[in-house]
């Protein structure tokens, strides 16, 4: 299942390990490490990120959608999947 992280952008919700707000230095730092490894994706489209979600492929993904709003996108989804309307 794919979910909205904005802009029109969509990752698959099965490959998702975390999604978290970037403001921590840990987390900074893990983001840099990314960029600089080639890993990250950047789907903020030039504004400002305001949430980090961590792929099981060890990808980091940017995204200007706070982690609260992809994260009820998932659980709606998942909601609709047990009720059988996907």
């Amino acid at each position: 299942m794919l979910i909205n992280i904005g802009f029109g952008s969509m990752v698959s919700s099965e490959r998702i390990i975390s999604i978290v707000s970037p403001e921590s230095a840990p987390l900074k730092r893990i983001v840099q490490e990314a960029k600089d490894e080639k890993r990250a994706i950047d789907a903020t489209f030039g504004r400002r990120t305001r949430s980090v979600i961590m792929m099981d492929s060890g990808h980091v993904i940017l995204s200007a959608v706070q982690p609260e709003t992809i994260a009820g996108r998932l659980n709606n989804n998942q909601m609709d999947l047990e009720k059988g309307e996907c």
